[in-house]
């Protein structure tokens, strides 16, 4: 079990107050259950001294806890919550799915929602998901993508979640068959291609067996490959009959894509995904939404500065040009012994490239990139 230091969220716990979370030592010995209360400022240190632990799943239970909890250990809170997404996608369906998926997807959105860069961060760093699987991956970055543009849509918290539940289960029924296609470099065997083309169908027929009853969730399922002009898979559905909700995970599902190398193919970096966008989509609202979102140099892209240095671009900017970056390199291409924050604003450290993955030489851990994401 996951656990973090008790020191660490002090701050959170009042004396003579009920803990929202079990305190345990470091043997996993439960010292205070949720409920009770530590009774002096002693007690709690005496438990502070011994290294006693709170369990990650105690803080993910609630949205307010995520909100305020440490920056130190918010890159420990993704993890786990990325996790738990990964187990509950990959036993599905079964007939507590629905719960489960629930009680998996409210973290996430919660630190989707308390930090956007660092959301973006979590989708452009191909590692940032090592421990999952490659189509659970795919849906999680899909899932994140639409919900943030959502979000700049101005949609209801309500559709904004949707979405998010719309991307992580559109592909529920061909989670192992992405993975071997991003493996694959033969052509499609007649069999792929009608799992690929009936998958939609499929998968929201998974839905309504684990218990989903949301007729709008089950029918952006269904449309998520439907284009607007009639020329989508697999009913060929085309104007409102798509809907909006399936039409923005389409997009988010074909932005993450050119974001995701294949055997065959290199990952596009996000200025180029993101041209490609917008060039074949021109004008509509959700794929303006998106890049303007993701931006020309988003959180995870890797980019060189004019100095010649090189980094990681962690934070936008009051510009799409002016991001933050976290230097890694000195201009001679020497490793830093820690990142440092630059604006790009100024002229020596402004962009001038975009970085392939894992083009930046340096030492660094992904928690120190984590955590120079957030504000």
């Amino acid at each position: 079990m996951s656990a973090i230091a008790l020191e660490l969220i002090r701050h959170r716990v009042r004396i003579g107050a009920p803990l929202a979370f079990a305190i345990r030592a470091q043997d996993d010995t439960l010292l205070l259950a949720a409920g009770q209360s530590v009774s002096s400022p002693s007690q709690l240190q005496q438990m502070i001294d011994r290294d006693a632990r709170v369990a990650l799943d105690d803080l993910l239970g609630s949205a307010e806890q995520l909100r305020q909890a440490p920056r130190e250990v918010v890159p420990l809170l993704w993890r786990e919550g990325l996790s738990r997404v990964n187990e509950a996608l990959l036993h599905a369906p079964h007939h507590a799915f629905r719960s489960a998926l629930e009680d998996a997807s409210e973290p996430v959105m919660t630190l989707v929602e308390r930090d956007p860069d660092l959301a973006i961060f979590q989708v452009l760093r191909h590692d940032a998901g090592a421990d999952l699987a490659y189509g659970v991956q795919r849906a999680l970055n899909t899932a994140i993508t639409a919900s943030l543009v959502a979000q700049r849509l101005a949609w209801s918290a309500v559709d904004v979640s949707r979405a998010f539940k719309v991307a992580l289960t559109s592909n529920l029924s061909m989670l192992v068959l992405q993975g071997e296609l991003a493996r694959q470099r033969t052509p499609l065997t007649p069999a792929q291609a009608h799992q690929l083309q009936d998958h939609p169908l499929r998968s929201a027929a998974q839905l309504e067996a684990a218990g989903v009853a949301d007729a709008d969730w089950l029918h952006a399922v269904r449309a998520h490959h439907e284009m607007e002009d009639g020329t989508g898979y697999p009913r060929g559905l085309s104007g409102r009959d798509v809907g909006d909700l399936a039409s923005l995970v389409r997009r988010a599902d074909v932005y993450t894509s050119k974001l995701a190398a294949r055997s065959h193919r290199e990952a596009l970096s996000a200025d180029i995904a993101g041209r490609q966008m917008f060039m074949s989509d021109p004008g509509h609202p959700m794929t303006a939404a998106l890049v303007k979102e993701f931006g020309v140099y988003p959180p995870g892209c890797q980019v060189r500065l004019a100095d010649g240095s090189s980094g990681w671009v962690v934070q936008r900017g009051p510009t799409v040009t002016t991001p933050v970056v976290a230097r890694m390199t000195e201009p001679d291409g020497r490793p830093l012994r820690q990142p440092q924050r630059v604006d790009t604003s100024d002229g020596a450290h402004r962009i001038v490239a975009v970085l392939g993955q894992r083009m930046v030489n340096a030492e660094a851990t992904a928690d120190k990139l984590l955590l120079m994401t957030l504000r």
